[in-house]
């Protein structure tokens, strides 16, 4: 039972701390391990699936072994294991960090300076700013939104109730990985494929718990219950189609349609096509949903944490 402690209150502490902090200012894990896997790729690239593949392992590997190492250590101490999993915690999410830079840009399109918007949109999405008006950019501002509060949140957490500080931290890695070389641009074709391909199967999970909490959360269930089994497969990401179109009902409004992304335009569908245009307004809505499923997943987090330690216990004794 001391390690369903460990998780409740280390995880519950390193989602006060993001919202109280945010990310760390100096010094930022994800951030070395950024730079650590850039350094791989300078030395294994090869325009190969399998370099790709060795690539991944090399580093979510060695992230997710060093945080097994981390948590062993500390095993024979209750205080200690539950400020690992807090510093774990706090280091992989980023809903305040997502929450702060979605509010900047729906602060500078609610005064009209729809410029100081273009130079911020660059933090939340890779979508060429210069190619959108300022209906569009509140729009891909919504979607990253959305599609984050499963990248930088959910997702995490449910990883850490299944693996400890080590599911924390290899979640992010695989996550930090598909953002890095996961994209399809000539260089990272193949190279990134296996980092793609795995981020889809270590996303699934906590995509479908977000879909699922904002359809609980938000303000219209049944919109978002609708538009999630009606739209979400139609969307190009197996797991952000859930999320965006969850979202998209339970604020009543229209996501997807055309964009442009790393030099090249899409036409992706349109996700709940009942709904009425995104509006400035509609960012700080998607912001307070985010909140609310963050901290609603933390709880079934928990949950299923001692769910599954007692399930455990029980089969050894």
């Amino acid at each position: 039972m001391r390690a369903d402690r460990d998780f409740a209150y280390g995880a519950a502490a390193g989602l006060l701390a993001d919202l109280l902090l945010g990310d760390p200012r100096r010094g930022h894990p994800v951030a070395a391990f950024g730079r650590a896997a850039g350094a791989v790729e300078r030395r294994l690239w090869r325009d190969h699936r399998g370099w790709g593949a060795l690539h991944t392992a090399v580093c979510a590997g060695g992230a997710t072994g060093a945080a097994a190492l981390a948590a062993r250590l500390v095993r024979h101490s209750p205080a200690a294991g539950v400020a690992l999993t807090a510093a774990a915690t706090w280091s992989v999410v980023g809903g305040t960090s997502l929450g702060r830079e979605a509010r900047a840009v729906g602060g500078a399109l609610a005064a009209g300076d729809i410029e100081v918007a273009r130079e911020r949109l660059p933090h939340l999405c890779g979508r060429d700013p210069q190619a959108l008006d300022a209906d569009g950019i509140a729009r891909a501002v919504v979607e990253s939104v959305a599609e984050n509060t499963s990248d930088a949140v959910v997702g995490a957490l449910v990883w850490g109730a299944l693996g400890g500080v080590p599911g924390l931290v290899g979640f992010r890695a695989v996550n930090t990985l598909d953002a890095m070389v996961g994209h399809k641009s000539p260089r990272h074709r193949r190279y990134g494929w296996a980092s793609a391909r795995l981020d889809d199967v270590v996303g699934w999970p906590g995509a479908r718990l977000t879909a699922a909490l904002a359809t609980l959360a938000g303000g219209s269930p049944g919109g978002a219950a609708r538009a999630w089994r009606a739209d979400a497969a139609q969307h190009p990401s197996p797991n952000a189609g859930p999320v965006e179109a969850a979202f998209a009902g339970a604020l009543g409004v229209r996501l997807g349609g055309t964009l442009s992304y790393a030099g090249r335009v899409e036409h992706r569908p349109v996700l709940n096509g009942a709904g009425r245009a995104v509006r400035v307004t509609d960012i700080e809505r998607a912001v307070r949903l985010s909140r609310r499923v963050s901290w609603l997943a933390l709880g079934v987090a928990v949950a299923a944490h001692r769910t599954l330690r007692s399930a455990t216990s029980g089969r050894q004794s």
